[in-house]
């Protein structure tokens, strides 16, 4: 293992972003379309591998009805 190897890290799902659409009883395809955004990109998101932006972040909180803080608490260090 290489010193680039050893500090790439695996982004952690957001668990309460995932949790929030299940409990909305929703697929990522029906919020993904209801929240305007890609099937891919809501994917992406929850299991950590992009960031919103801030528009996009608050409409996410807004849909689910969950403060951002907590939908994307990797982003409130």
């Amino acid at each position: 293992m290489n010193a680039a190897q050893a500090f790439k890290t695996k982004p952690e799902k957001r668990i309460e972003l995932i949790v929030a659409r299940i409990r909305k009883d929703k697929t990522q395809i029906q919020a993904a379309k209801e929240i305007a955004v890609s099937v891919n990109y809501l994917r992406k998101l929850e299991l950590g591998i992009e960031s919103p932006g801030r528009d996009t972040m608050f409409c996410i909180a807004r849909y689910y009805g969950v403060s951002e803080r907590i939908l994307f608490p990797d982003l409130f260090l």
